[in-house]
């Protein structure tokens, strides 16, 4: 859509447990970090119009009547609510009115009207949810990590090549390492799926170093681990989990007496910045890699920040030309 530097972004207002006042508040945060990013709120018209009235050149209303709930079946509400936030952001990148959609909203819904809507970049068999993690190192890309509970070995290969290209432009990694998760380092290990994707990944994938193991997702060993949906998910949820609860842990600690307490104050700004990594809303959001357009889910929780970071990300992704590089990657094989 863009004809200049000028990013156009689509972003779902009523989208998240705290919506709409945080993702506004994450709007406001965004347009201010980013003077090239323009923003079309989609949402009720009492909701939307008064926040881009307040932002006039920034932010932009486009009202809708319609809002899809958490807990609606997700293509069902999409084909039957056809002026809901959700699909109408995901109509304006289609019809090339918005570069990028971002919604913090039901992520089955999300993903339903991108791949509906937007359609599918040609020869993707299936798009993949993909997350940027914290390692040890710099922050690595996992795919799938929910959208396809059952997957074939052709589907892994893509997975891979378009996790790579997704670390080449948002991330900034030159030559992506790709890893495949799986319950050993040998080829014949794992489900024959694991077996089959491996064999079909080092075929066909420039970057594959093998499988990676459980322990090694956040060694920095990867810069882009590849699996099914359904593994993905659980890992994602239980590194999730896994840092909520040490963060917790070493908040108790460091409050357990003066002494702990005084010790605390000197390593503030080093915990703080280990929680900035550790935190999710560092990284904004997950893209639904493989649909005909830039789109961004986040969290259901997602507060100003994660709101604001998943905004930039699709205008880095936008400007990086994601689609694009993704389709001239599956193209090629």
């Amino acid at each position: 859509m863009s004809q200049s530097s000028s990013i156009t972004i689509a972003v779902d207002a009523v989208g998240g447990d705290f919506a709409p006042k945080e993702v506004l508040a994450g709007v406001a945060l965004a347009v201010e970090r980013d003077p090239e990013v323009h923003v079309v709120l989609t949402g009720p018209a009492e909701v939307v119009e008064p926040f881009a009235a307040a932002h006039p050149g920034r932010v932009s209303a486009h009202a809708t009547t319609e809002v899809i709930a958490m807990d609606e079946h997700p293509a069902t509400a999409v084909r039957s609510k056809k002026d809901s936030s959700i699909v109408v952001g995901c109509r304006l990148v289609r019809d090339g009115e918005a570069d990028a959609f971002f919604s913090a909203g039901s992520t089955g819904a999300a993903m339903a009207a991108a791949t509906i809507v937007m359609g599918r970049i040609k020869g993707v068999q299936r798009p993949a949810i993909a997350t940027v993690l914290p390692t040890a190192c710099e922050p690595a890309v996992l795919l799938d990590v929910g959208a396809n509970a059952d997957c074939k070995p052709e589907y892994l290969v893509q997975f891979a090549q378009m996790g790579a290209e997704y670390a080449r432009v948002v991330l900034g990694v030159e030559r992506p390492r790709i890893g495949l998760l799986n319950i050993g380092e040998e080829p014949t290990k794992g489900s024959q799926l694991a077996q089959d994707a491996h064999a079909a990944i080092a075929e066909h994938v420039e970057g594959f170093i093998g499988n990676i193991e459980g322990r090694d997702v956040t060694s920095g060993e990867a810069d882009v681990i590849v699996t099914d949906g359904f593994t993905g998910n659980v890992a994602l949820k239980l590194l999730e989990g896994t840092s909520k609860t040490l963060l917790a842990q070493m908040k108790q600690a460091m409050t357990s007496s003066v002494v702990n307490t005084l010790a605390a104050a000197v390593l503030k700004p080093s915990l703080n910045k280990l929680k900035e990594r550790l935190d999710p809303d560092t990284y904004g959001g997950a893209p639904l890699l493989g649909v005909n357009g830039v789109c961004i889910i986040a969290h259901g929780s997602s507060k100003a920040t994660a709101v604001c970071n998943g905004i930039l990300v699709a205008a880095r992704a936008v400007r990086g030309e994601l689609t694009a590089r993704i389709a001239e990657s599956i193209a090629s094989e």
